[in-house]
């Protein structure tokens, strides 16, 4: 550990790479859908199963709460991978992370017997990838790494923010 940080330098090493990773992945979600005009979340919340299909299947039916669940999607996944990238409000991007995965893996619980649509990587039983990222978007919640390396460094010292 060094003064300035409360982690060791392999420790803040690999934190900020798991941000970056999380970042990028976001990131290249949302602008995968930006470059593809025609995208639209219709098909993911049809196929939708479990407790809530209907509330996902709703949101599908309506145009007007369909746009705006396709225009959260997009930019939402764009802004909060560029903040984790960035290390710019990093702990409010990794709590709009943690809300957009809730919804997928409510929208698409790895259940047995569960068929969706799209194919998955791999046979889950509770346990899917929105769960793991989950996992990490709370590890990065509690080991913040943006005020080391990143633009919460600068920000915090303009808004002289207590350190937490």
């Amino acid at each position: 550990m060094n003064k300035q940080t409360p982690y060791s330098r392999m420790q803040t090493f690999w934190l900020v790479i798991l941000r970056l990773l999380i970042g990028w992945h976001f990131l290249y979600e949302g602008i995968v859908k930006i470059l593809n005009s025609g995208w639209t979340a219709y098909p993911y919340l049809m196929d939708s199963q479990g407790f809530f299909a209907e509330y996902f299947h709703s949101l599908a039916d309506n145009p007007g709460l369909l746009a705006v669940s396709n225009y959260f999607n997009i930019y939402g996944l764009t802004l909060i991978g560029l903040a984790l990238i960035l290390g710019c409000f990093s702990r409010i991007a990794s709590i709009g992370g943690i809300f957009f995965l809730a919804m997928y893996y409510l929208s698409h619980p790895p259940f047995i017997g569960a068929e969706y649509m799209m194919p998955t990587e791999g046979s889950y039983l509770w346990v899917d990838k929105n769960l793991i990222e989950i996992g990490a978007l709370m590890v990065l919640i509690y080991f913040p790494t943006s005020r080391i390396i990143g633009l919460d460094r600068y920000i915090c010292k303009l808004c002289k923010c207590k350190s937490s």
